[in-house]
């Protein structure tokens, strides 16, 4: 079966929960044996369809391991250590990916999956007769948010995909094209303005949807479709008006759930655990060591860098601890934290005919001085860019972004050695989804 669409009847959701804090499983009847309108009879089945929505996030193949390390590992701030045993980890260090990798492949699926559960419980609101339309409004808000980070995420992977705006249901509609990312843009872009507009603003809750989440997400959007003055705009108004707090001390962010700096989290627990720190971890800490902290990153951090020791264990073997639960799995994943803001607002004024040095330099000096350090020397937009990049590295080291700020600057290609052609910029479309997709338009990416 397809994986695009192999999550048929999703809506009904074998694992709901009735509450992300305490992620109770709920004894439901199997999938294929309910159908939707049966699951979905009033607005407390609409509430916990969208918890359901959320949990999708907590996937092996997305936030709870793969997705988060892959961006960094195909980059260069992690490698695939030589005693470790993925062979699917080690064509993504090298970057010589195969179309049936089976960790590629499970996060297509897995992100589809993810969709498809918006989808489905997005087309059962408007019936909901116990819902008043504000209620309604602020539902669809969620999940348009969750849809647009969906999308976003696959996108930002895997180039051209299919938008998915309408349940899949059965057999119907099973063979879709791929849209060409000027659509994806404009549907992720409307989803999260429609988001922005109906959610409340909330800078205490991390781990729903918020009308701040919806705008950072907006200027991290922006910001890959290099509409620099909106990316400014969006960024500037989760700094200035959003409620959330850089704090003072780096380590912090990562210390406990939910702190001030963080916008939006998917949470996790010992119930639903994710995986970082196993596979983070080396052998002799129980972990599995499929993953390590790239000499080169670990030599970026400048001798009084308060970011390292936070990000890094660099004992006898160096190894990635932000995300450090071990035993149970049970840390938080941030998605979104005002950090990133800054950092967006200084890019993007950088790109701007009318942005100013001085404007750039105090915002990354905002994020140097919180890590300890001085202010920094660069002085024209174009040294100053390269500030920021190497920033961004450091400050988000194995929280999923250095493969895409790579590729979306066209950096890719002159900063990691195994990157030699602009088609190895895409992973490749899994080939399960080919072999069973039968829309002329579902083609695989150039050089796979």
């Amino acid at each position: 079966m397809k994986l695009i669409y192999k999550y048929i009847n999703l809506p009904i959701l074998i694992t709901l929960f009735a509450g992300l804090s305490a992620c109770n499983v709920l004894d439901v009847e199997p999938a294929d044996e309910i159908s939707a309108e049966e699951a979905f009879k009033d607005k407390s089945d609409i509430e916990k369809g969208i918890i359901g929505s959320y949990s999708e996030l907590q996937s092996l193949s997305y936030y709870g391991r793969s997705y988060l390390i892959f961006s960094d590992l195909a980059a260069d701030n992690l490698d695939h250590p030589t005693d470790a045993t993925s062979s699917d980890y080690a064509e993504i260090d090298n970057n010589v990916l195969l179309s049936n990798n089976s960790s590629i492949d499970g996060i297509w699926a897995s992100i589809y999956s993810a969709i498809n559960v918006d989808n489905s419980i997005m087309d059962k609101i408007p019936g909901m007769k116990d819902m008043s339309d504000e209620e309604k409004a602020e539902a669809m808000g969620e999940l348009c948010f969750l849809r647009a980070l969906n999308h976003f995420n696959l996108m930002n992977y895997f180039g051209a995909i299919p938008v998915k705006t309408k349940p899949t249901i059965g057999i119907e509609n099973l063979d879709a094209g791929r849209d060409d990312t000027s659509k994806v843009f404009a549907q992720i872009i409307s989803d999260l303005t429609y988001a922005e507009s109906n959610l409340k603003a909330s800078a205490s809750t991390k781990i729903r949807a918020t009308k701040y989440a919806a705008t950072a997400l907006l200027a991290r959007v922006y910001l890959y479709q290099k509409n620099y003055e909106l990316a400014y705009k969006k960024a500037n108004e989760v700094i200035t008006s959003g409620g959330y707090t850089l704090l003072d001390n780096f380590g912090d962010v990562f210390a406990d759930d939910g702190s001030a700096e963080s916008i939006f989290e998917v949470e996790f627990n010992e119930l639903d655990r994710n995986r970082i720190a196993e596979y983070n971890f080396p052998k002799s800490l129980n972990g599995r060591g499929e993953v390590k902290p790239n000499q080169g990153l670990i030599d970026s951090y400048e001798a009084d860098d308060e970011r390292k020791a936070a990000t890094i264990f660099s004992g006898s073997t160096g190894y990635a601890i932000k995300y450090d639960d071990l035993s149970k799995g049970a840390d938080n994943v941030i998605v979104l934290r005002l950090a990133e803001m800054y950092l967006i607002r200084a890019e993007a004024e950088a790109h701007l005919s009318n942005g100013v040095v001085a404007n750039v330099q105090s915002t990354i000096n905002t994020i140097r001085n919180r890590a300890g350090l001085s202010n920094t020397n660069a002085s024209t937009m174009n040294d100053l860019l390269l500030v920021i990049e190497n920033e961004r590295r450091l400050e988000f080291a194995f929280e999923g972004h250095r493969w895409f700020d790579l590729v979306r600057t066209n950096r890719a290609m002159g900063v990691l050695p195994n990157v030699t052609k602009s088609s190895q910029q895409l992973f490749p479309i899994p080939l399960s989804e080919l072999n069973t997709n039968k829309s002329p338009d579902m083609t695989q990416n150039p050089g796979y």
